[in-house]
Order: structure tokens, then sequence, then C-alpha cells
């Protein structure tokens, strides 16, 4: 098992354009952790599997587990996957908006990367209702999957 305790974690959410890694240089005291990306898993195997190509090897971790990597005080960056950004804020991929309230709290800097998919808003609700194909939520249960969200400028710190 590696001590993350002795360097700082780069934390990678969302789907990021594969033109995204030919610049991203994170410090060679770094580790690079991936949010799996719930609910279709694509962040996890899309940044992983880049990351990989370029010499990085990155953790793969629950979505939910960032808020312990920031009790912690292991993170050092934010990295969002980003459909469109103005001057009030950034459409990010879902679960970028916890990132970056947690993020502005613990004075850790966000970048916005871009994202790899423009335009999804809504996935399909089996997906939430199930894992790698087999269904975990009972019959005559509904589910509601949003792709994205607006993260306000003043978590972009």
């Amino acid at each position: 098992m590696r001590d993350y305790k002795t360097g700082s974690i780069v934390l990678l959410q969302g789907v990021c354009a594969d033109g995204f890694f030919k610049t991203f240089k994170p410090a060679k005291t770094a580790s690079v952790f991936v949010l799996e990306g719930r609910p279709d898993l694509s962040a996890g195997k899309g940044n992983s599997a880049a990351l990989v190509r370029k010499g990085i090897v990155p953790t793969v971790i629950c979505d939910n587990m960032a808020g312990f990597l920031f009790f912690k005080g292991l993170v050092k960056q934010v990295v969002l996957a980003c459909q469109f950004a103005d001057k009030s804020g950034a459409l990010c991929d879902m679960g970028g908006l916890v990132l970056a309230v947690l993020a502005k709290r613990h004075n850790v800097p966000v970048q916005l990367a871009p994202a790899e998919h423009k335009a999804r808003f809504l996935g399909n609700p089996e997906d939430i209702l199930s894992f790698e194909g087999k269904r975990t939520a009972p019959k005559g249960v509904h589910g509601y999957v949003p792709l994205v969200e607006w993260v306000p400028k003043k978590y972009l710190i």
C-alpha cells in the first residue's frame, strides 16, 4: 500500500478531453487520484487510460471518497472537467460542485479542463439502477441521472 501522506494528491474529476492530458503535469511528489465517475464509470476508465498512456499511474477512488481526502489534508489540487465557462462560473461534469466547495473550504486551487463530452445533460436512468450491467435496485424504483451541474465562480479559486 502506498503512503499518500508523504506527497500530495491531485483529484481529477469528470471525463477530461484527451488533449488535456498532453499538458497535464502534476508535481513529481503528487499522486493523481481519479474519481470513478458514476453512473457509468467513464471518468475512471477514460482518465485512467489517458494517464497510463502518459506514464502516470493513477489511483481510482469512489466519487464520495474525496471528502475524506480533504478532511485528511491530502488534496493539493482539483481538476474539474468543464463543458463551458464564463465570468460567472462553469458547467462541469456532475460532482464538480461538491469538489469545488470542498476545495474553497480547504484553500485548494481548482483547475478547469475541457470535458470530453459536450451537451450531455441527462443520463440513462438504468445506469444508476445497475452496476456493470447487473440491476442493483428493485423493480419500480426510478432513477434520475443529471450529468452536469453549474459551479459558481466563487468556488473556482
